[in-house]
């Protein structure tokens, strides 16, 4: 008997289907799946059975969700609804326990999931690579290399990341560089946070041989979300030079550094820009600037093209001052 009554269990359990959420358009198609984002006029929805699937907005009709989602009916305020239900046409019903509230779909410009507590380690990062080989009049190997990754386990944050550059031409090495990079945070409050990192490069080519820095201070995360994140920190570090005839400076400098990506076209394509100014506190230079600025379009939910620039100046040195442009086109993988 006993037996008998878990085998029945099991085949109601397989045949039941599982909770989904529905999306219902203006043409009189229904699509079933999990919304995962609204955000520029595009609705994204995962599907078992075609993955993620784009729906203009325009489109809809009505939807429901069993998840709890951040609405938001304008750029800076957002209600929480524990679920979505269907209305009628060109509206949906948010479902708050004691009143549920219908609104304009229209009404609507993002809908995400909402941030949540972070008690568990949550861990992203990517890989970027770009190759260029060229056999013409000036045969050219160009390679490459870079990846970030960010660990937050409640309010420590850990940032690691790293790029390796490489360009041959006519057999003779023209760039040879690399550098390291890592930051702990430890946020204060849901938004302040004190960061502490290293960083440390190593040029093969250039006169300043290698660059070492140590830095502490106050960040500001703005936002950091599904959409994208945003963040300033100012620092006093403590930087050493070497340079290739072995001669060394060493100095305290102020810095400011901004960590920025958003994500468009409902999550198609990421904007993204980082980098660090700074000014010595001694004539030792005027100023050094490091950034870069970028692209990636999703081509799969891990795999994605970019578009990157990257700008290296140091500048008022005696006889060691940089200025660096690269402009790479690649692809990447990221989790």
């Amino acid at each position: 008997m006993l037996s008998r009554t878990l085998l029945c269990l099991a085949v109601f359990s397989a045949s039941t289907p599982l909770l989904a959420d529905t999306v219902w358009l203006k043409n009189g198609d229904k699509l079933s799946g999990k919304i995962t984002l609204f955000d520029g006029g595009k609705l994204l929805v995962q599907t078992q059975y075609a993955g993620a699937v784009t729906i203009d907005w325009k489109q809809v009709k009505t939807l429901e969700s069993d998840q709890e989602l951040l609405v938001k009916q304008d750029a800076y305020n957002g209600e929480k609804a524990k679920s979505l239900s269907a209305a009628e046409e060109g509206k949906v019903t948010l479902a708050n326990g004691e009143a549920p509230k219908t609104v304009e779909l229209a009404s609507i410009q993002q809908i995400l999931k909402p941030k949540p507590v972070v008690e568990d380690l949550v861990w992203k990062g990517n890989v970027d690579l770009a190759l260029d080989y060229q056999r013409a009049e000036k045969d050219t190997d160009d390679y490459d290399v870079g990846f970030k990754t960010t660990a937050r386990h409640g309010r420590w944050r850990h940032i690691a990341e790293g790029e390796y550059n490489r360009e041959v031409q006519d057999d003779v090495t023209t760039t040879d560089n690399w550098r390291a990079e890592y930051s702990l945070d430890r946020f204060l409050t849901d938004q302040w946070f004190w960061q502490g990192r290293l960083n440390y490069k190593r040029d093969h080519i250039e006169e300043l041989a290698r660059q070492r820095v140590v830095g502490t201070g106050p960040g500001y995360q703005f936002w950091d979300d599904e959409l994208g994140a945003f963040s300033l920190g100012s620092l006093l570090n403590r930087t050493d030079y070497e340079y290739r005839d072995g001669s060394k400076d060493n100095f305290y400098s102020v810095a400011m550094k901004w960590d920025y990506n958003r994500y468009l076209i409902g999550k198609k394509v990421e904007f993204f820009t980082n980098g660090e100014v700074g000014k010595p506190l001694s004539g030792v230079a005027d100023y050094a600037l490091d950034a870069e600025v970028g692209l990636r379009y999703k081509v799969t939910d891990w795999a994605s093209l970019n578009l990157k620039a990257e700008r290296d100046i140091i500048s008022g040195t005696e006889d060691a001052d940089l200025s660096k442009t690269r402009y790479t086109a690649g692809f990447g993988v990221a989790w």
